[in-house]
């Protein structure tokens, strides 16, 4: 049973055999291992053996007739196109649309698109100042920039730029926007935008300006309550948040009372700095996991012992400008029960992107794994849901006559600490916070967690004497 039974039919077995190999050989197998098997099947054949072949599997090969048709598609652009194309540029828009069509972050980067990634996580860039993706072949804005042109024009999260200047934006990679808008310090470029809540679309005037984003800023909100915004995730944000609550401890007490953390219209950035971030407030546990398909994107982060805040109660504060990196940070804080994260649901960009170099000046940045969360929760298109819903909101007072006091009546007892004035940062950082809605409620809730705090150890202490 082992003996072919002519020649004619061992050279046709010899043929298929090269055939097979040559089609099915995927691009991660050595061209070694193929020709070792190539020589078996050979060697087998030219003893009489009776050879099987195993056929590959037709659902894992290229698929011939989608082949065909983009030669063809190919060779009618070069001959019929009303202008003439070159090769490479068919080759590379051809690309272009593989990766476009996968999801609105995966992308080919051509030589400037390199320095413009390097630039977006050094901090220093040319722009309008917003962080934007596709939504339904416009351009959606994820999150303003902190102090950037787009901010101070009045460019909101969740607005979608429908054309920029004068050229209409549907049908326009994400990437020749981004070129639109970047542009010489001191032009003006008129945004286009559709926004919720506005019947028409409304047009935004934004002068171009050298972009340096200050990744985190902090201050005192209130007598023991702090307050730290990180902007964006930047190389060097985790050391800085770490450098911002020793500075919060050593200039206003080494117990605060409370933390706020601010990560609202953070479009995120890099992984490892919230990795840091969140580390800086854990003492052990998982802070995020990825899974992919391939080995090298299947990654875990663990905090190492060591929260410099000591325990303080903390409340972070989210939106639907809050993405990525943001939704990392909140979602190990929450997780853990470290902090109370409050706002609006959060964006829900919990895909990681892969630089892929194609050679010296090429490369994609390709989708290769999701986010999870401590707990299992993937980030994507779900976002991190609040533990307090809080909508942004304006305050106006019901009755803003002032009051008869006992200070106010002549030759009155003059009370304890009467004289004194606050200074003027408190009242600047007072004010902040009354404007701020969100933020307000985020004090009032830290205050109400110290209060309970003073009374469970007053009873302690009762209990103990």
């Amino acid at each position: 049973m082992r003996r072919a039974r002519s020649t004619q039919h061992a050279t046709t077995i010899r043929a298929l055999t090269l055939l097979t190999c040559f089609i099915a050989l995927p691009g991660l197998v050595h061209a070694q291992e193929a020709d070792d098997r190539t020589g078996e099947l050979l060697e087998g054949v030219q003893n009489g053996e009776r050879v099987e072949i195993q056929l590959p599997d037709p659902e894992e090969q290229l698929p011939l007739d989608d082949l065909r048709k983009f030669t063809e598609v190919f060779s009618r652009i070069k001959d019929a196109y009303v202008e003439e194309v070159g090769d490479r540029e068919l080759l590379e828009s051809a690309i272009k649309g593989m990766l476009s069509e996968l999801d609105p972050h995966s992308t080919y980067l051509a030589p400037k698109d390199y320095e413009q990634l390097e630039e977006s996580t050094s901090g220093e860039f040319g722009g309008l100042g917003i962080e934007v993706g596709m939504e339904d072949g416009f351009i959606k804005v994820i999150a303003p920039i902190d102090d950037t042109p787009a901010q101070k024009a009045g460019v909101q999260s969740g607005d979608l730029i429908i054309k920029l200047g004068d050229q209409p934006v549907k049908g326009m990679s994400l990437e020749e926007a981004v070129k639109l808008m970047r542009g010489k310090p001191g032009t003006i470029l008129t945004l286009t935008i559709m926004r919720e809540g506005e019947s028409a679309p409304i047009e935004i005037d934004v002068e171009r300006d050298i972009i340096k984003v200050t990744s985190i800023k902090s201050r005192l909100i209130d007598n023991g309550y702090g307050y730290v915004r990180i902007t964006q995730f930047q190389a060097d944000t985790g050391t800085q948040f770490a450098d911002a609550l020793n500075t919060l401890e050593e200039n206003y007490g080494k117990d605060l009372d409370g933390l706020v953390i601010d990560l609202r219209n953070n479009p995120g950035g890099i992984l490892q700095a919230a990795v840091e971030s969140a580390d800086a407030l854990l003492d052990e546990g998982l802070i995020v996991y990825t899974e992919g398909r391939i080995q090298s994107s299947r990654l875990r982060f663990n905090a190492k012992a060591g929260d410099i805040m000591e325990g303080t109660p903390i409340v972070v504060l989210i939106n639907g400008g809050s993405a990525s990196a943001s939704e990392i940070l909140a979602g190990a804080l929450q997780d853990h029960k470290r902090a109370v994260v409050m706002g609006t649901q959060s964006f829900g960009k919990g895909s990681v992107q892969t630089v892929i170099p194609l050679d010296e000046t090429h490369a994609i940045k390709m989708t290769t794994a999701r986010y999870y969360t401590p707990d299992g929760r993937s980030i994507q298109a779900k976002g991190i849901r609040p533990d307090i819903e809080v909508k942004p909101a304006e305050l106006q007072e019901v009755d803003g006559r002032p009051f008869f006091t006992e200070a106010d009546l002549s030759g009155h007892l003059e009370g304890q600490d009467e004289g004194e004035n606050s200074t003027e940062e408190e009242r600047q950082n007072a004010s902040a916070a009354e404007r701020d809605y969100q933020l307000r409620s985020a004090l009032n809730l830290l205050k109400g967690l110290r209060i309970l705090d003073k009374r469970d150890n007053g009873s302690d202490k009762a209990s103990a004497d």
